[in-house]
């Protein structure tokens, strides 16, 4: 099964890959319906090649440092990649964000 799941990402991936402020891609989803994370970067990666390496690294697969994941306004950046996002991203309902962290001193 596929979720049309929506995404937004930060100006400099949006500009990278040529897309608005939003897009919206199809995913697979597990035997119960959920999407996870990981489903979500594959699918984004495989319809945007060119942002493969900028939100993970390509041999780890870990996040990048600077680049959080936000759903339903909660922080998942440190939740497991494989952890179930809520039902409403699957739906369509609310996005993924994908966000650019700030540091500063």
């Amino acid at each position: 099964m596929m979720a049309a799941v929506r995404i937004e990402l930060p100006a400099h991936l949006r500009t990278l890959a040529h897309v608005g402020t939003e897009i919206t891609i199809q995913v697979a989803q597990d035997a119960e319906g959920r999407v996870t994370p990981r489903a979500i970067l594959e699918a984004l990666e495989t319809a945007y090649p060119m942002l493969r390496g900028t939100i993970r690294d390509q041999v780890t697969h870990q996040r990048r440092p600077f680049l959080r994941f936000f759903a339903c306004g909660e922080d998942l950046s440190h939740d497991s990649v494989d952890s179930p996002l809520p039902i409403e991203v699957a739906a369509g309902k609310e996005t993924f964000m994908i966000v650019g962290a700030i540091a500063g001193g």
